[in-house]
């Protein structure tokens, strides 16, 4: 049986939704889990330096083909692993920059995959942040130090952030005993608000930022719906899920004969802006008609 090695720096429990997606557009593409293909999971449980042996491990079983997720290091680590078999991305990160792909339209060798365009959001969403905050001055950015392509996800905010005359602070964590302290940081700098940058790790823990934010009294944005749901602010971004589907048709197309060469890179097909009103609530905060009017989601 045909066997599909599947990569994540996260864990199955926060990604049950896209894992579906997934799922579902492979067997669109005429292969079902357990039928006609096997899938072999290797989650590294947000301990990024375990990502190697993982990749390793799935390229001695002699994968037909290695769908990693998460954050950027699951394809890097595949990527570093094997230059034969193919590898399908599904992460934020810009594929170029972190050096998975030559380019969007022409890959070049064995990756191809799917990305969120976040770094192009950058800029919108510190946008609706000062619609919101109409006397906001100074910002706070939580990243994650080791997450690969960091430095240019703090070049392009701080670059936004210039554009509108926010001051930027950056705050990193890298698990989640340090989310406290960043809050802490946000407070003591008197930032008037806190961007949550792309991270896998963030997401799995985006029920611990929003609780925080709430404590705090910190507004927070952030590219995915999912926090949102979890008790942020504000969400402007693409799909997780829509992700994941590009992600499984590209598995597909590749174990139906495909190149990755030949497989131009997914992009977003919409954006959402999705605002939870009952956290606006419980921070003393009046969204505008405008916002309101323009909002994909209000959640109540």
């Amino acid at each position: 049986m045909t066997v599909i090695g599947f990569l994540h720096s996260a864990s199955p429990d926060a990604y049950v939704s896209q894992l579906k997606a997934f799922h579902q557009t492979l067997k669109e593409t005429g292969f079902v889990e357990g039928q006609n293909v096997a899938i072999e999971y290797r989650w590294a449980e947000n301990q990024i330096d375990r990502l190697s042996a993982l990749a390793g491990d799935l390229v001695r079983r002699k994968v037909s083909v290695i769908t990693a997720g998460g954050s950027p290091a699951s394809a890097l680590a595949a990527k570093s692993a094997t230059t034969t078999i193919p590898i399908v991305f599904a992460n934020a990160a810009d594929p170029v920059g972190v050096g998975l792909v030559a380019s969007f339209n022409r890959p070049g060798g064995n990756v191809t995959g799917a990305t969120l365009l976040s770094a192009e959001l950058v800029a919108k969403r510190l946008g609706i942040l000062r619609d919101l905050l109409p006397s906001l001055k100074k910002i706070a950015m939580l990243v994650n130090p080791i997450r690969p392509g960091v430095d240019t996800q703090k070049v392009q905010v701080q670059e936004a952030a210039q554009a509108l005359g926010l001051s930027l602070h950056i705050l990193g964590a890298s698990s989640e005993q340090d989310f406290d302290a960043v809050f802490q940081g946000v407070v003591r700098q008197e930032d008037g608000a806190l961007v949550v940058a792309p991270d896998a790790l963030f997401l799995v823990r985006r029920a611990q930022i929003a609780d925080l934010a709430i404590r705090y009294r910190i507004p927070t944005m952030s590219e995915l719906r999912e926090y949102v749901e979890a008790g942020g602010l504000v969400s402007y971004g693409a799909s997780t899920t829509e992700e994941y589907q590009h992600g499984g048709t590209l598995t597909g197309q590749i174990l139906l004969g495909k190149k990755p060469a030949d497989l131009p890179v997914l992009q977003p097909s919409k954006f959402e802006l999705a605002i939870n009103m009952k956290t606006a609530k419980a921070l003393g905060l009046t969204i505008s008609s405008g916002l309101l009017s323009i909002a994909d989601e209000l959640i109540e």
